[in-house]
């Protein structure tokens, strides 16, 4: 589609992510004033301590002035609400405490894989943002484009259980997940919303 394709950080360079895994980011917020279409990605702590950089989130608001799309895979959904341009738009974000995190930056949650509000695309966990960029691809070459991508990425998911989201995973299973992330990300949103109330 001669598109050009590059990672965004705060400063450019070599980023670590928690678990010491290192990515070469081509620019830093500072060298990018303009973007057609911006994607935030997630992660677990890491990115709530995102929601709370006052200049990453101002750059957001400022790319987003000028973005035909601006959108968020899995808990970028929290960065891209704590900017405050989710505030009474349809968005999903990953499962956990999916509602809680989308309220608390005033968002209507939809449990969907993804969600389009105007020039917002939002998806629920990491392969639900492979759905949301076929989505944004159709909205932007039509059918014909879009099946031929899916063809070359041979995009025929078959899992091994019919599962992966919380209506069809067994409930022990979801709940062990969910006070494993409670244990490090319940306190900060306990922090975070006592914050707001305040």
């Amino acid at each position: 589609m001669s598109v050009d394709i590059f990672l965004v950080a705060k400063e450019k360079g070599m980023v670590k992510n928690q678990r010491g895994l290192k990515v070469l980011v081509d620019k830093s917020i500072a060298d990018v004033k303009q973007l057609d279409i911006l994607v935030i990605p997630g992660g677990a702590i890491e990115t709530f301590m995102q929601t709370q950089d006052t200049a990453v989130l101002n750059w957001i608001r400022r790319i987003d002035k000028t973005s035909k799309y601006t959108t968020s895979v899995c808990t970028g959904g929290w960065i891209l609400g704590a900017t405050g341009l989710l505030k009474g738009k349809n968005a999903t974000t990953n499962w956990y405490r999916a509602e809680e995190f989308m309220q608390l930056y005033g968002a209507n949650f939809k449990p969907e894989r993804y969600v389009q509000d105007g020039k917002y695309w939002t998806s629920a966990g990491v392969t639900a943002g492979m759905d949301m960029a076929l989505g944004i691809m159709d909205d932007l070459m039509g059918k014909k484009y879009t099946q031929g991508v899916m063809l070359d990425l041979e995009y025929d998911p078959k899992p091994p259980y019919n599962a992966g989201s919380v209506k069809k995973t067994e409930p022990i299973v979801v709940d062990m997940m969910l006070q494993m992330y409670d244990m490090g990300l319940q306190p900060l949103l306990e922090k975070e919303k006592q914050k707001k109330a305040a």
